[in-house]
Order: structure tokens, then sequence, then C-alpha cells
């Protein structure tokens, strides 16, 4: 559930540009930007606030985390202003990036070493349902009764999960001090680097096509269909994590570079058809399909790489994919600008590319063959 505020909180303002952009008196790219700091926010607090908390029990670091949305996302439904949707914004992605370091680390200290895995597929199940029900639902909200009240359902969801998480989560400690590793010793260990790369370059790739969809489809007539698209993106998202769950564990290299070469496909027929409604419609189905585990996977051989620095690797990741989202947020900003939306296949490509070399490469540390190394998993179960 903190999974799909995140995911929510975060994409919603995708699915309602047209809206936001009328009722802040603002051009789209600018209300993209929305995305931007958000993602800003995370990118900027989550090293510093994991560190800062790793000491803490698991429970209150969460519950700081889901306070945090609940606070900002109520300044964002009360805003008329855009500077302070801006703060607001970012605020919400510092909550998010807090809880995006906790979560992984929190699921995998559950379950045996050999069922991480499955248990970081559950876990994160929150985010392609945020992606097949919330932001269509979200979008058809706004749609309907506004913006502002897109916001006013997530704070209330947020008070909801808050009593949930008091009645029923189970609390961990925190590290000790003398189990804290430094920063550079844990971004220096093998394997971590290539994973991070690869969570950049394909996380720019994703973004920048999601954070501005609503411009991209409308070439194919969809404009007024972003709902509809956004939900078949999601359910296919959401099969994609459950195929995810069953191949983690024994076949993660081979399932982040077959997601990667599907993804870059699907660009390439974007780029060459992208103006026909049917093509559109498929590519759409086996984006989902490609996108759904790739949380999953990446934080998993992130966290195995890592070892018992896996509270900071993830920290690190949640660094690396929301910088990737703000850079997207931009750069996707710009190509609409000065290039139109044409050209966001064939950066996509691109990028995709280079995240697909650097995971081929990474064949000795971060994405190794086989079935996961459990011994080396057990590390990061305190």
């Amino acid at each position: 559930m903190t999974g799909f505020l995140c995911i929510v909180t975060e994409t919603l303002p995708a699915g309602l540009l047209p809206q936001i952009s009328q009722g802040l008196d603002i051009s789209a790219a600018l209300a993209g930007q929305m995305v931007s700091a958000y993602a800003l926010g995370s990118l900027l607090a989550a090293i510093p606030l994991t560190i800062a908390t790793r000491s803490w029990s698991r429970r209150k670091v969460l519950l700081t985390s889901i306070l945090g949305f609940l606070l900002f996302n109520s300044i964002t439904a009360l805003s008329s202003h855009y500077l302070l949707t801006l703060f607001a914004r970012f605020g919400a992605g510092m909550a998010a990036g807090l809880a995006w370091s906790l979560l992984a680390g929190y699921a995998r200290r559950m379950v045996l070493p050999r069922q991480q895995g499955k248990a970081m597929a559950l876990a994160m199940v929150g985010t392609p349902i945020a992606l097949s029900l919330g932001v269509p639902l979200g979008t058809w909200l706004g749609t309907l009764l506004g913006w502002r009240a897109t916001f006013w359902v997530m704070s209330a969801l947020t008070l909801g999960l808050v009593g949930w998480v008091l009645a029923k989560v189970p609390d961990y400690p925190g590290q000790a001090s003398h189990e804290h590793l430094p920063l550079r010793r844990v971004l220096t260990t093998p394997g971590v680097r290539p994973v991070l790369a690869v969570v950049i370059t394909w996380m720019l790739a994703h973004n920048i096509l999601y954070t501005y969809i609503a411009p991209f489809v409308e070439r194919a007539g969809l404009g007024e269909r972003v709902d509809v698209v956004l939900l078949a993106f999601g359910l296919t998202a959401l099969l994609g994590i459950w195929i995810t769950g069953r191949l983690v564990d024994h076949y993660l290299r081979r399932a982040v570079l077959a997601s990667l070469l599907l993804f870059g496909v699907i660009a390439l027929l974007l780029g060459v058809a992208g103006t026909q409604p049917l093509v559109v419609g498929v590519a759409v189905l086996f984006w989902g399909l490609s996108f759904g585990g790739a949380a999953t996977l990446l934080q998993t051989a992130l966290a195995d790489s890592a070892g018992s620095g896996a509270d900071v690797a993830l920290s690190m990741n949640v660094v690396a994919w929301n910088g990737a989202i703000a850079g997207a947020g931009v750069m996707g900003g710009l190509l609409l600008e000065y290039a139109g939306a044409q050209v966001f296949p064939w950066a996509v490509a691109a990028l995709l590319g280079i995240a697909l070399l650097i995971a081929w490469n990474a064949r000795s540390h971060g994405f190794r063959p086989g079935e996961r190394d459990h011994g080396a998993a057990a590390q990061t179960v305190h």
C-alpha cells in the first residue's frame, strides 16, 4: 500500500497535465515538472534520510514517510500557486525517497533468504496496481471532479494506511552503529555501480515516454483515452510482476535482458508507426509487460550485490531511480517543446541500447547468471 501511494502520488500529474495546466495557468511542459520536483525530492533526500534513520526501528521510519505523504498531498490539493505546488511535490518526493529506501529491505527481513525475491515481488505489487488502477482511476476522477480531488483522495488513503501499519505491520530494529558501512564502501562494492547504471538508463527511457504519454498518444488520436491507455499499461505491468516473482530467484539475469530487449523493440515499433492507434495499443501492452518486474529485478540484484550494505545501496537506488525520473521530466519537456513527441521513441531506444550493453557486460557482478546466491542474500537479514 505504501508503494501504491508512492507511485500514484508520483505519476498522477502525467494523466492530468491538461487539467493541471489549466488550473494553475501554466503550460503542459511546466505542469510536467510536478513529476520532476517529486523525483528531485526523492533524489536529494533518500541517502541522507536513510543514513540518519538507519538506527531507528523500521516501523517508525515507515510511519514517518507515510505521514509525509499526508502532509504534502494535502498541501498540493490546497495550493493555487505553482511554486507552492512544486514545494509540496518536492516534500512528497522526500517522503517517497525514505519509503523506497526502506520497503525492499523490510520485505527481505520478513522471510528466509531463498524467499526474498518472491517477497520483494509481492511487496512491490503496489506499483503495478497503482499503474493499472490507481493512476487511471485518478485520471478519470480528476477529469470528472477536478485534479485537486485526486490529491484529497490520496490523503484519505494515507490516513487509513497509518492505522493499518500500527495494527498489522511487524517492527524490526534498525542497524547498530557498528554495522554501519560507509557510503563509499557500499558504492564501490562489485556489482553495485553496474546495477545503478542500468537503473538510470532504463528509467530515463521509461519515464520520457510515461511522463508525456498524453501528448504522445494524441498523435494516434488517443488524446481523449489516456486513462484507457494507462489502464492497459498497468494491467500488463501487473502480469509482468507476477511473471517476475516466479523467475527472479532462478533467472534474474535473463529476465533483465529480456525486459530491456522487449522494451527496445517496442520503442522502435513506436518510432516507425507511432501514429497508428492499433500499433500504439499493442505496444503499450507489451511495454507494461516489460516494465512490471523492473523494480523487483533491479532491487534484488542491487541488494544481493551490496550484501550487508543493502539498505544504503537501496537508498542509492532511490537516488538513481528518481534522478532518472527528474531527468526524464526535463529531457522529455525539452524534446516536446523543440522537436515534438514523435522523437520520444528514438531517444528511448538509444537509452535502452546503453542499458542492455551494461547489463550484458555485468555478468560477473551485478547481473550474474543462474540462481541467486542465497548465502550472500542472507547477509541482508539482520
